[in-house]
């Protein structure tokens, strides 16, 4: 495992950088902890370090791999990618690819994902220790359970790893359980997972929310968890930090830097989807039908002029807003409400909604409309300075504005 002061291979050229490849986030907090910890590789290997994205920040990768090109002759791209899923398998390589026919004298290096690594199992175990100590239980005295919640994925090959490192935190400590739960996408979901927990009747239940930011993801974590210990009185709850920018995290990322100049990358072929037939993905193949996918994803980023203003996300949001822009509506002024919202949300950072423009909603002379889903809830007569409340109490807290309310489905 690299360690701190590590230095580059003597064999490495005096040119070489690296590029640390993150997601990217409408939240640019989240954003700063890439290039945060883009800064502390740099200092970790003694080279240069910059970060791009795959997507919704800014530099994208082509363009981080251009700034790069002309001060150095070898660039290693490393992944911030905790699992190897379709951005790690399609469209980093992807980019890489192309990479390397716009600039046909630079030597590019793709390595692998975070993955299964023993600094990050020790970093997960210092953080249940921090939330044990915040309930005031020992583990090995008293009976502590553990659910680590990672984000979910289409990919049965990360939704596996996700498994595997719930079960290397579990070997060797003394914990009553450690079972794996997702906050979308695919099964068991969290909420499950803790009731099924709670059947063990623990004395203390540690949720270890795996994502690398303090998002929307890590928020709704916190919430279903506080759900969950108001629920049993018999068992103390709570949900720890995220990965954040621990040093630990650069032990990994080292690794996979090295890797990677070696040319050891290794992947998880032998139960890739787009490798090998999975019952249920048979369709999901390899070859030219992944790199459609890739350039038609990709293609899908690159018409946006602005990553602020075009927001793009995978995962379907908490709720849909539909505003009613239709001709009375629109004469009352719905179109600015529609805008203010939009501002309000890009501004919050509570608030995952898709707002989207509505034909009539068949409440004419009762508008500006607005409809809230899947809560089922219609605002009417809602002018600018409503939009702002519907997005701090409703869309932020959960909380209806009852007062403009026209009906609730």
């Amino acid at each position: 495992m690299s360690r701190a002061n590590d230095t580059p291979d003597a064999g490495s050229p005096a040119d070489e950088a690296v590029l640390l490849v993150g997601h990217g986030s409408r939240r640019e907090r989240s954003n700063e902890q890439v290039r945060s910890l883009a800064a502390a590789l740099e200092g970790r290997l003694g080279l240069p370090v910059d970060a791009g994205f795959l997507e919704l920040a800014e530099p994208s990768i082509p363009d981080a791999i251009a700034g790069l090109a002309p001060a150095a002759s070898t660039v290693t791209v490393v992944h911030l990618s905790l699992f190897a899923a379709s951005h790690v398998k399609t469209d980093v390589p992807l980019a890489v690819r192309r990479a390397r026919e716009a600039h046909p004298g630079l030597s590019l290096y793709n390595g692998a994902h975070l993955g299964i690594h023993p600094a990050i199992v020790d970093l997960l175990d210092d953080r249940a220790v921090a939330v044990e100590r915040a309930l005031d239980v020992e583990r090995g005295e008293e009976s502590v359970a553990v659910v680590l919640c990672a984000r979910g994925s289409s990919d049965p090959d990360a939704n596996g790893d996700a498994h595997k490192l719930a079960r290397l935190l579990y070997e060797g400590r003394d914990f009553a359980a450690v079972e794996t739960a997702f906050v979308g996408v695919t099964e068991p979901r969290l909420d499950g997972a803790l009731h099924r927990v709670a059947k063990r009747r623990p004395d203390a239940v540690v949720v270890l929310p795996y994502m690398l930011g303090d998002g929307v993801l890590t928020e709704r974590v916190r919430e279903t968890t506080a759900d969950f210990d108001a629920s049993y009185p018999y068992a103390a709850a709570a949900a720890g930090d995220p990965l954040g920018t621990d040093e630990r995290l650069l032990d990994a990322l080292a690794d996979r830097w090295r890797e990677a100049r070696t040319g050891s990358v290794e992947m998880s072929c032998d139960t890739c989807k787009y490798k090998v037939d999975l019952d249920g993905f048979e369709d999901d193949r390899g070859g030219a039908r992944a790199m459609l996918r890739a350039l038609t994803h990709e293609g899908a980023h690159a018409d946006r002029t602005d990553v602020d203003d075009e927001p793009h996300a995978h995962d379907a949001p908490e709720k849909h807003v539909a505003v009613c822009t239709n001709r009375t509506c629109a004469g009352d002024g719905s179109p600015a409400v529609l805008e203010r919202l939009r501002q309000a949300a890009r501004d919050s950072d509570a608030c995952d909604a898709r707002i989207t423009r509505s034909s009539c909603l068949g409440r004419c002379g009762d508008g500006p409309m607005v409809a809230v889903y899947p809560d089922g809830v219609w605002y009417g007569g809602v002018d600018p300075a409503d939009a702002d409340r519907i997005v701090s109490s409703h869309l932020d807290r959960d909380r209806i504005v009852s007062d403009i309310v026209d009906g609730i489905l």
